[in-house]
């Protein structure tokens, strides 16, 4: 396919976002089916979700036709490691954009938002104001988190990459000092800094992970304290 027309191109980033959006959309919506008991529905959702996903393969098959694996036997090693570099390049690309430009800008745009609505609503819409304000201040603080979700995931797929051409590992460590050891949560890679805390949860800087509340859940997706594990960091050279 020609993908020297840049409207075409266009449309095919746009076709792709519209069907990926689509398939977290509607198994979002088969999860939540499934808790309310309607078990058809919540079929229904997931079948529609499997059949965008492949609406979105193919769109980006077009996009990417250097990744479209016809017969994986004609294929030479370097071949296959070359189409292996090419995936874990695009995806530190995004990772990388989410980190170092989208999140941090969607975070700044939050705080501007939450504080023009504090202060210019009416009196009488002052309980709507809060409520406004308290959803800018949850997505501001959300950005900031994964901005550092979306880094890892980057140096997760440059290390990768790394190994994928020869290249050794990085060593990593726990630390000693519990105020200074991050926590990183399995279900969503949210990293909790001891140093940074979490002030909108109640835990104040310096808090070590051993002594937030059990009660205390993931910011981000919700999951319980037990969900994270020791984040091990990369040891200086």
């Amino acid at each position: 396919m020609n993908l020297s027309n840049a409207n075409t191109v266009k449309n095919l980033e746009a076709a792709f976002a519209g069907e990926a959006m689509a398939n977290r959309k509607y198994l979002f919506f088969a999860d939540v089916a499934r808790k309310l008991g309607l078990s058809g529905l919540a079929k229904l959702f997931r079948d529609t979700a499997n059949q965008e996903t492949e609406h979105a393969f193919a769109h980006f098959r077009l996009m990417h036709p250097e990744l479209d694996i016809n017969n994986i036997d004609t294929l030479s090693d370097a071949e296959k490691q070359n189409i292996a570099a090419r995936c874990l390049a695009l995806a530190i690309a995004g990772e990388t954009y989410e980190y170092q430009t989208m999140y941090p800008e969607f975070a700044a745009m939050a705080r501007i938002d939450r504080d023009a609505v504090a202060a210019n609503e009416f009196t009488a819409q002052a309980q709507e104001s809060a409520a406004h304000a308290a959803i800018f201040k949850t997505a501001a603080k959300n950005f900031g988190f994964l901005t550092s979700i979306e880094q890892h995931h980057a140096e997760q797929y440059h290390e990768a990459l790394t190994i994928l051409k020869g290249g050794l590992p990085k060593i990593r460590a726990a630390k000693a000092e519990p105020t200074t050891q991050k926590w990183i949560c399995r279900q969503c890679s949210m990293i909790y800094d001891p140093v940074v805390g979490d002030p909108d949860s109640g835990i104040a800087p310096g808090t070590p992970f051993a002594d937030i509340p059990d009660d205390w859940h993931c910011p981000i997706c919700g999951a319980t304290k037990s969900t994270f594990m020791i984040y091990a960091e990369v040891e200086a050279a």
